[in-house]
């Protein structure tokens, strides 16, 4: 019998400054049986960067040939693809030629190891490339129950959440632009 995935609600007020966005979303998202915490938090996160009405979660690691976020315009055309984690330059190449815009969020232990050894292949592909810093993304999955309120603020490089237990900010460092 397969593990069923674990369902987090998610109230978050953001307000994105750079984009002058604010809005309150409501998010259900299913951590897949074999992501971690940090990483399922690392996907709330690069949504919350990218808001838009027609962003989605899609089925992540239940799907090879999905990213892990994507906007489709109401023509169905693929504007917006986003992983979270240290894909393989493959995957995005593939990516860049399905969307319009791509862009990748690592975050943990191995990011600077995985750039130093990719950061050739990708200088070649139009790929927006960012990093979380480990330690402030392993802060921010302790803030997390399974119904949460949360509070998102972003300005320039900067991410303030806070939570009924606790704040952390995150810097947004861009590798690639």
């Amino acid at each position: 019998m397969a593990i069923k995935p674990t369902i987090y609600k998610f109230k978050i007020s953001l307000s994105d400054l750079n984009r002058d966005y604010y809005t309150a979303l409501n998010l259900t998202v299913a951590q897949h049986p074999s992501e971690t915490i940090e990483r399922m938090m690392t996907r709330v996160l690069a949504y919350s960067l990218n808001v838009d009405e027609q962003l989605t979660f899609t089925k992540g690691l239940s799907s090879v040939e999905e990213p892990d976020i994507w906007l489709r315009g109401l023509d169905d055309q693929l504007h917006l693809w986003v992983d979270v984690g240290e894909p393989a330059q493959e995957r995005i190449k593939k990516a860049t030629r399905l969307a319009q815009t791509t862009k990748i969020y690592s975050f943990n232990s191995k990011s600077d190891t995985w750039w130093q050894q990719n950061q050739g292949a990708f200088s070649t592909l139009p790929v927006q490339v960012f990093q979380f810093p480990w330690e402030d993304i392993q802060r921010l999955a302790k803030l997390v129950s399974r119904t949460c309120d949360m509070s998102f603020t972003i300005t320039g490089d900067s991410t303030y959440i806070t939570a009924a237990n606790g704040e952390v900010e995150i810097i947004c460092r861009e590798l690639q632009g």
